[in-house]
């Protein structure tokens, strides 16, 4: 290989083209084999980039360069090279040299561009088709960058030619050779995308905030761009149209994008955020609303016979979803919507664009809403099948949620549309909608292989959820805004016009109940919830209300159905196949069904609903073969029993049968003792009921119309693959209706509704400063971590305080901790040149995290004041005291370098905090959590708080308590605040919170309270000290390890500096010091002679007295009330009660465990 080496590095020495153009070639195919060739890049960047050679030997050491990784050096030679290729004769050679602007890394782009810049402004009027292509393709990729927008901020000349720049990029959109005009328009395009998405930003590695200023610069690209587009829209349309076709698609969405921007209006918010509105409202004024349809409608024309026409899928499918974007402009027409997507459609039965079969489907789904109500109905049930083949679970969950609220939309406006005297069209109907042949036998079979019909009937449910809360507010004209319209149209506004589509979708979603699912109940629940909110809205108890009674037709209409309905579940209980459901559904229909309805005349026919349901709640009580896998016996148990207690309350027959029953459960073996006790109190109950039957409240309990059961996440103790299941498509399906029904707004929308004060726009993390206030270079950083790549990136600013103008300066960043560079180096350096007083250079550093540990970088400054001088620093002093690093840097320094200054800065320390995401954990779950993490640490930290008397303690019930003032900043660090309140007691409280590490494990920490009162509690003086007991558990103990080996570095990184450690003996010897000091004081008290009375004194005494006997009284009084066995307490305080009995039991057990190690 060395060999190898060695011959292409001759080859590459040698001025014969040919030789060297091979030689590069071999480097490349080493290079894309994997193997190392930092060495052959050294010598082409010498021989060639920094020399004068061919274009096609530039192109490949330009190839080859951005196949490996340079040094810093090797960076400014290369940068030298392609300022001198520039002037070159040879155009080829500068669209080489051009090309490669992309590639240079961050720190040294401004420089160069800021050098170069009059000759890459030349290269626009060059005759040559070839360097105008490379200018063009280059900036129109540099250009639109995040990095370069930043540097803009930072630099106003630049941004001065960087704006120029892209006014000749959208010039060039016209020009005379196609290869030119097609990347221009690409570039353009490109501009546009970026505004939205990041998209190459992110690719190109960035990790930069969006500040106001950089926001403000790409919008004024933006918005220029868009109006250069506009004014000229005809002559690019008509360019566009001479350009070979396989180069058409490229022109397709900068026209579109302008134009949909001037004719929405969006482009007046760009202006604003660009804070050029004066300037460009002159221009604008002139387009009025007719104009601006007269444009959309021109790039219609334009477009739509290459929906037809073109064979080329790729294009078709471009120009499809770009009519579908400008179908949605005022005034858009569905034609335009179904063109597209009857062509978009064309293509998926063509079977040509497999690849992209989640986009097509996508956007037809996205956009069904822009299609006359007849092309809705006639897609409707191809969508669904086509739906059902996607793989991707979000696209399919995406698109499913989509097709709901179609099916309701549909179904709601043809109903109100004959309400209105219009002609009704078939097939408009929730149920005809979905009676497809597949999706039928789908939803009738018991046991099926696929999950998409549970994935269907539960985004069913949830969008007839959606319908009957309020609709969005909407405060732009767009897509969803005529979905909305359609849906208030149809509802009307009326608070229960939802019902209608709602009782369609019960009915057509009745057999779910008998399936088998594995275990999986998401669907089945999502389903009895839906029906038990019906039964409760229409009040099924009370039978078919009737007109006399004030009920409309409709009513009366949906009333009978749902008894139907009703009856037929009855039916369908004995053919329930998923043991958990059966009490649930037992639950659901004896809580609203019309007992009072059935015939008595049937009482003994088996097929009598009541005898049928009994015999359901027999079948659950006596299930001898229940596992824990198929059932929660307990939980199924409870639920039947409590059930059938309402219905025997309800009706005497119900309760002699259920009396029946409860005995002989009650003697049966598989009772367990607190059944057996339940059901005595239900049998007295009932007993009560059927005896006091004038009295109609008697035992009576109405129906809440609320659906107990759901499947509750307790994953530590009882984990079953099918509520891990459940979970998933619970959370796949939630997070797709909410994207649809109540999108978060974009991010241009918040930026106007809320000004730039807004959330959107970060403001960057404070800045540290890690030079001394004398040092001749300020060094402040500041970094960004980014947890789904496991990355941090550090920013900093380097100025040069000096009066010299500073030639060369390097910064070195070394990693200490769990950091390491991508590439595997030791450190990093970043040269940068040309360091002029007073004006700041910015560079950046990102870093990996390999695990949970305390790490730093460390930065060192190197500047060479004598550099390019030629004079060696003359001092040849004893390097022994140095570090031996330094001694070979200054010994290997080049003598043209001059004597290097170094200046060593603090390090940057990364908090603990950084390497931690906030775990979303109920109280439940992270009670159950706790005990069940192994690995412990606790402290004490202590802080002081202003306030006095009794205001000062955590008793105090409302407005703010300054208590917590040292642990104010928790809110802003990761952790997930488990519960809503702070539990307080008279003089303390408790906090629980939940994380986990960027690498898996767990940590969970609470934090006990109490305040330190002042030596004597009567006098009310000033109590200020707060002693916080800090409980770590983490499911790794290294985690632990960590935390504890520094533990007031780590609450510094929780509070701020807000609290201070005190070890643990400190504590010991407080706690003996106040006993002391109180012991003392009761033996002054009772050592003292007694003396005659002041009146001050006396009034104490008084209040003493008063207390005390106020305290008998209430223990009178508690004791005169006796045991009470009914709870008045409200959901929140039974949790709030219940977490201080965990939180009591945890401080009584962490203090257990303290006195049996002292001891």
């Amino acid at each position: 290989m060395d060999i190898l080496f060695a011959q292409i590095q001759a080859d590459l020495r040698s001025n014969d083209a040919l030789r060297q153009s091979s030689a590069l070639l071999q480097a490349l195919q080493q290079s894309a084999a994997g193997r190392d060739i930092a060495v052959i890049a050294k010598t082409a960047v010498e021989e060639i980039v920094a020399a004068p050679a061919s274009a096609v030997c530039k192109k490949l050491a330009f190839d080859l360069i951005r196949s490996t990784r340079l040094s810093p050096d090797l960076w400014e030679t290369v940068c030298s090279g392609i300022r001198n290729d520039l002037h070159f004769p040879d155009p080829d050679v500068a669209a080489a040299a051009v090309s490669i602007l992309a590639a240079i890394p961050f720190y040294r782009l401004a420089k160069l561009i800021s050098d170069c810049n009059k000759e890459i402004s030349e290269c626009f009027d060059s005759p040559n088709d070839n360097l105008r292509f490379s200018v063009t393709e280059t900036l129109g990729c540099v250009l639109a960058r995040d990095d370069l927008v930043t540097l803009c901020e930072n630099n106003v000349n630049l941004l001065d030619r960087v704006s120029a720049w892209w006014a000749r990029v959208a010039a060039n959109m016209l020009d005379r050779a196609d290869a030119v005009a097609k990347v221009a328009f690409e570039s353009v395009g490109r501009l546009f995308q970026e505004f939205s998405t990041k998209r190459m930003s992110k690719l190109a590695g960035d990790k930069l905030v969006d500040s106001e200023n950089s926001l403000a610069i790409r919008s004024n690209w933006v918005s220029s761009m868009v109006d250069i587009v506009w004014r000229k829209r005809r002559a690019l349309m008509a360019r566009s149209l001479i350009l070979p076709v396989e180069n058409f698609r490229a022109t397709v969405f900068p026209i579109v994008y302008s134009v949909k921007a001037v004719a929405s209006g969006s482009v007046e918010v760009i202006r604003k955020l660009s804070k050029t509105s004066s300037a460009g409202n002159g221009s604008d004024e002139v387009d009025s609303h007719a104009e601006k349809l007269v444009g959309v409608s021109d790039v219609v024309t334009h477009l739509a016979p290459f929906l037809v026409s073109s064979l080329e899928p790729a294009l078709i499918y471009e120009v499809g979803i770009n009519m579908l974007y400008l179908a949605d402009v005022p005034g858009g027409k569905p034609e335009w919507a179904s063109q597209s997507i009857i062509a978009i459609l064309t293509l998926w039965d063509r079977q040509e664009f497999a690849s992209a079969r989640e986009s097509i489907v996508r956007a037809v789904v996205t956009n069904l809403h822009l299609l006359d109500l007849h092309m809705q109905v006639s897609l409707f049930k191809r969508l669904l099948l086509m739906v059902k083949n996607l793989r991707a679970e979000s696209d399919r969950m995406y698109a499913l949620a989509c097709i709901c609220r179609t099916a309701l939309c549909v179904h709601l406006f043809a109903k109100e549309s004959v309400r209105r005297g219009q002609k009704p069209l078939p097939g408009t109907d929730i149920a005809s909608l979905f009676e497809d042949a597949r999706v039928n036998d789908d939803l009738n079979s018991i046991t099926s292989k696929s999950i998409f019909r549970e994935e269907l009937v539960a985004s069913l449910v949830e969008s007839c959820f959606q319908l009957s809360l309020p609709l969005p507010e909407q405060k732009n004209t767009g897509m969803e805004s005529r979905v909305i319209g359609a849906l208030a149209y149809g509802t009307g506004y009326g608070a229960l016009n939802w019902t209608e589509p709602a009782l369609e979708v019960v009915e057509v979603c009745r057999p779910c109940v008998k399936w088998d699912c594995d275990g999986r109940t998401y669907a089945i629940d999502c389903y009895l919830k839906l029906l038990v909110r019906l039964c409760y809205i229409y009040d099924t108890r009370g039978g078919v209300k009737r007109v006399k009674d004030g009920a409309s037709q409709d009513q009366i209409l949906n009333e009978t159905r749902l008894q139907n309905l009703q009856r037929e579940l009855v039916k369908d209980l004995r053919e329930v196949n998923t043991p958990r459901i059966l009490a649930r559904l037992i639950w659901a229909i004896t809580e609203h069904i019309d007992i009072e309805g059935l015939d008595p005349l049937l009482a003994d026919d088996p097929d009598d609903p009541l005898n049928v349901i009994i015999s359901n709640i027999h079948k659950v009580l006596f299930n001898v073969d229940s596992i824990a896998e198929t059932t929660n016996r307990v939980q199924d148990v409870q639920a039947v029993l409590i059930s059938s207690q309402r219905l025997g309350s309800r009706h005497p027959r119900a309760g002699q049968l259920i009396i029946k029953e409860l005995e002989e459960f009650r003697s049966n073996p598989l009772a367990d003792s607190v059944s057996k006790h339940q059901c005595r109190l239900i049998l007295q109950r009932i007993k009560y009921a059927t005896s006091h039957q004038d009295s109609r409240w008697a035992g009576v309990t109405e129906a809440r119309g609320d659906y107990p059961f759901s499947h509750h996440k307790l994953t530590v103790q009882f984990y079953e693959a099918s509520a891990a299941q459940d979970r998933k498509l619970e959370g796949l399906v939630h997070k797709a209706i909410l994207e649809l029904w109540r999108p978060d707004p974009s991010e241009l929308t918040l930026l106007l509704t809320k000004g730039v004060d807004s959330t959107l726009l970060k403001v960057p993390p404070t800045a540290i400063t890690l030079t001394g206030s004398s040092d001749p270079c300020y060094v402040e950083g500041y970094h960004l971590a980014d947890s789904s790549d496991g990355r941090i990136t550090l920013h900093l600013k380097v100025l040069n305080l000096t009066e010299l103008e500073l030639n060369r300066v390097d910064v070195r960043v070394g990693l200490s901790g769990a950091l390491y560079y991508m590439n595997g180096s030791s450190q990093a350096v970043r040269q940068l040149r040309g360091l002029v007083s007073q004006d700041p250079v910015l560079c950046s550093v990102t870093v990996g995290v390999s695990h949970f540990e305390r790490c730093a970088l460390w930065v060192q400054v190197l500047y060479y004041p004598f550099y390019g001088s030629g004079t060696v620093g003359d001092y040849e002093g004893d390097y022994a005291e140095e570090d031996p690093q330094i001694m070979r840097q200054k010994r290997s320094l080049r003598p043209e370098l001059g004597e290097p200054v170094i200046l060593r800065c603090q390090p940057y320390k990364i908090p603990l905090t950084e390497l931690l995401l906030p775990l979303q954990l109920s109280p439940v779950e992270f009670f159950r959590l706790w005990p069940s993490m192994p690995a412990i640490v606790e402290y004490t930290g202590t802080y002081t708080y202003e306030g006095s008397g009794f205001k000062a303690t955590a008793a105090q019930q409302y407005g703010a308590s300054p208590f917590l003032s040292g642990l104010k900043s928790l809110s802003s660090k990761p952790f997930h605040k488990v519960c809503s309140h702070i539990i307080r007691t008279v003089a303390g409280f408790e906090m629980c919170y939940a994380a986990k590490t960027w690498h898996g494990g767990f940590l969970s920490m609470m934090i006990f309270g109490a305040s330190e009162v002042s030596r004597n509690v009567d006098l009310g003086d000033e109590t200020t000290t707060m002693m916080c007991k800090f409980v770590v558990r983490a499911s790794d103990s290294s985690i632990t390890k960590e935390i504890g080996s520094d533990i007031q570095g780590w609450l510094d990184d929780l509070t701020d500096g807000g609290v201070e450690y005190m070890p643990e003996d400190e504590v010991k010897v407080a706690a003996a010091e106040r006993l002391r000091i109180s012991m003392e004081r009761i033996a002054l008290l009772k050592a003292a002679q007694p003396r005659p009375k002041t009146p001050k004194s006396e009034d104490e005494d008084d209040d003493e007295e008063d207390d005390i006997n106020k305290e008998k009284k209430d223990g009178e009084d508690e004791k005169r009330k006796g045991p009470s066995t009914l709870s008045k307490l409200t959901a929140e305080e039974a949790e709030h009660q219940a977490l201080q009995a965990a939180v009591l039991q945890e401080w009584y057990m962490i203090c257990k465990d303290r006195t049996t190690e002292v001891n």
